[in-house]
């Protein structure tokens, strides 16, 4: 949900010259990444085409923009909105929740049409992507001590992936609980851009392990949907699922793979 959360770095195996555009859609701030010019602009076109779509949709059906929870929508309804609320059904939570991994999965398809092999859109922090070649994708959680430090090897097997994170404490988006970053691992960016908003709504109250463990067992409810998880509170982080390899990010493209501990090194990590 922010674009400050999760950082894509360039490509580990530079075997590509990656190019990188970054656009703004009014509020939508887009990062393209392809070894393709002509992909970009076709993934470009795509945002353009599914906001617009959705933009129309919203003027004549304004709760879906509004509600908080999940809204049924006609068969004959864009593509986008079909997704959004496909997603936000699963996740229990408003369309408007998956409104940016939806647009990151699109531009993603529209790439894979013309066939790229490197694939990756950002869109506000969530994160789409179909990649022949390995990437990282660091995570920042704010004034956490799990900030800027640690990040994830997406190795071309896990593609294609969606990751998405939602703040309660660094976001200007809307959140009812406490979390300093939920961060999913899905196979779609839509999906993990709702189940975030759901968890971090979850993870609230004083008792800050309590409030994760609430988070990790609404995750492993989901666990036949979802890849992975990470929820980070204070000095608190829970992981549950599966994760992509954790590295250190403060080594550039030479980061070397990290097991668990050795990447949260705190005694603080619930499961």
């Amino acid at each position: 949900m922010n674009e400050w959360l999760l950082l894509i770095n360039k490509a580990v195996s530079m075997n590509l010259k990656i190019v990188n555009i970054r656009k703004r859609f009014m509020e939508s701030n887009i990062l393209f990444q392809s070894e393709s010019s002509k992909a970009i602009k076709a993934a470009i076109q795509a945002v353009r085409h599914h906001r617009d779509a959705l933009k129309k949709y919203i003027l004549v059906n304004p709760k879906f923009h509004y509600s908080l929870k999940p809204v049924s929508v006609e068969e004959k309804a864009p593509r986008i909105v079909k997704i959004m609320a496909e997603s936000s059904l699963l996740a229990n939570v408003g369309p408007m929740a998956a409104v940016a991994g939806a647009l990151a999965d699109l531009a993603v398809e529209t790439m894979g049409e013309l066939n790229a092999s490197i694939a990756i859109v950002e869109n506000g922090g969530e994160v789409s992507a179909s990649s022949n070649e390995s990437f990282i994708v660091g995570l920042y959680a704010g004034k956490t001590v799990f900030s800027d430090s640690i990040g994830f090897l997406i190795h071309p097997y896990d593609s294609p992936i969606g990751i998405a994170t939602s703040s309660a404490t660094i976001s200007h988006a809307l959140s009812f609980g406490e979390a300093d970053a939920v961060t999913i691992f899905a196979d779609t960016s839509a999906f993990a851009d709702a189940v975030a908003t759901t968890i971090c709504n979850i993870v609230r109250g004083e008792n800050i392990e309590a409030s994760i463990q609430q988070g990790l067992k609404t995750v492993k409810r989901l666990k036949t949907l979802i890849r992975g998880a990470i929820i980070i509170r204070g000095k608190y982080i829970g992981v549950v699922g599966r994760l992509p390899k954790f590295v250190n990010i403060n080594g550039g493209t030479e980061s070397r793979e990290l097991s668990v501990s050795e990447a949260l090194s705190s005694k603080n990590i619930l499961t």
